[in-house]
């Protein structure tokens, strides 16, 4: 296990401090994961030349290549493929090319993932024909934008091609990739234990505002690998959600259906006859309602109405309830809306559905997450705020997840993507506990027989 003063990557000195900052290092490290850098080859101590670079990090992968110059830029990659000398290209899908601008880190991925990385024997870091770091061991750069990934030079390097320094530190630890990868794959592989059932059904329920079409959203960029907005989110005082809508996720833009749907409602409001009506709720758990019907907070749905189901079948109940909460508002919600929250979980309680609650905003709530989202389990903070929400809703601890949605970002984030697909899988976990009782149920019904 990797401790907390590690996450940062404490780098140990080769003959020489790293030029590396710990911001940056911990900017870098918060895109791959719960992980550390360690120094393999500083040009200033080992040489410019490809003969030095290659003898120490061939054979090491991943690695984190950073060039400076005397313009004060701090740019490099990363490739998740080890070095050599072959004279090859190496597809690389993961791999990217960085700079860091007043602080901040600005990401290029790669374009063209079989000509990610170049195998040059008599060059350091070579990236595709895009970026290279030491060009035929000489302490310059060749840059080429447009090639195999697509950045602004003068953003980049500040066109300054002479080399100062010239880095290359192996990424160890605990990778997070793997671990996203394969929360992701348990997800696409999943199958309801009932044989007529193709899709777990999950039913969002929580205040305007909480951020149920935007958890939605969030687990749909994930499985698009961009972010991307199809449900209507955003901040306003009355629900922007005003019909029921049941998404179905995708594995890619034109990838298989994933096995669960997420059902989104109109939101939970205080006032009397505003947001949606518990009686709509008990017609969505039941598999009544159809996609898109349009609420109307002052008449619920009638078995009159047009698209009513009247038989409806296990697949069109509701499997799972998840209550969105932002976690920022949990010591202030109004009474109103727990009592509406209370009803909700009765009647599902009367139903056997399985709940837990979706924490949001955990960022916005506590300065150390903000900080870094890992902190998420460490926070003390986060901790008082999830036994609080576990009393008001009446649900178990563990059945309380914090998540962080997409809001204003234009990038995935692992570690924010770790926390959302760990929250599907916690729901997909609770599906399964409520077909096991349902087939338990019939069981006994046919032994009564």
């Amino acid at each position: 296990k990797i401790s907390s003063s590690d996450v940062y990557s404490e780098v140990k000195a080769l003959q020489g401090p790293s030029e590396l900052s710990r911001d940056q290092q911990r900017t870098i490290c918060s895109q791959l994961g719960r992980v550390k850098l360690k120094l393999l080859y500083k040009a200033t101590v080992h040489g410019f030349t490809g003969a030095a670079f290659h003898q120490r990090c061939d054979n090491r992968s991943p690695t984190v290549s950073v060039g400076y110059n005397a313009s004060g830029y701090v740019f490099g990659g990363y490739t998740s493929q080890p070095f050599s000398q072959s004279g090859q290209y190496v597809n690389d899908d993961q791999a990217f090319l960085f700079s860091f601008t007043g602080g901040t880190l600005k990401k290029y991925p790669v374009i063209s993932a079989p000509h990610a990385v170049r195998m040059t024997g008599n060059c350091g870091p070579y990236f595709g024909d895009s970026l290279v770091l030491m060009d035929g061991s000489q302490p310059v750069i060749y840059s080429n934008p447009g090639a195999q990934y697509n950045f602004n030079a003068a953003e980049m390097h500040g066109n300054d091609l002479n080399l100062t320094e010239c880095e290359v530190y192996q990424v160890e630890g605990e990778l997070s990739k793997p671990w996203r990868t394969k929360l992701m794959e348990s997800i696409q592989t999943y199958k309801p234990t009932v044989s007529s059932v193709s899709q777990a059904r999950v039913l969002l329920i929580g205040p305007v505002g909480a951020g149920k079409s935007s958890f939605f959203n969030s687990i749909n960029s994930v499985f698009r690998g961009h972010v991307t907005s199809q449900a209507i989110s955003g901040c306003s005082s009355t629900s922007l959600t005003t019909q029921f809508r049941t998404y179905s996720l995708k594995a890619g833009r034109e990838g298989k259906p994933l096995p669960i749907v997420l059902c989104d409602t109109m939101g939970l409001e205080d006032s009397k006859g505003a947001g949606i009506d518990n009686d709509d709720i008990s017609s969505i758990f039941k598999g009544h309602m159809p996609d898109r019907y349009q609420f109307n907070p002052a008449a619920p749905l009638h078995d009159d109405a047009h698209g009513y189901r009247k038989s409806p079948g296990i697949k069109d109940k509701i499997h799972c309830v998840a209550y969105v909460i932002d976690a920022c508002k949990v010591s202030i919600m109004p009474t109103k809306l727990e009592e509406k929250l209370e009803a909700i979980r009765r009647k599902a309680n009367l139903l056997g559905l399985p709940q837990l609650v979706l924490l949001t905003k955990v960022d916005e709530a506590c300065p150390l997450v903000k900080e870094d989202l890992r902190n998420i389990y460490r926070s003390e903070y986060i901790k008082e705020i999830v036994q609080e929400v576990s009393a008001k809703v009446g649900v178990p601890m563990s059945c309380v997840v914090p998540v962080k949605n997409y809001s204003d970002e234009l990038e995935l984030d692992l570690n924010c993507d770790i926390l959302l697909l760990s929250a599907v899988i916690q729901m997909l976990r609770l599906v399964d506990n409520y077909f096991d009782e349902l087939s338990d149920q019939l069981s006994s019904v046919e032994l009564k027989k």
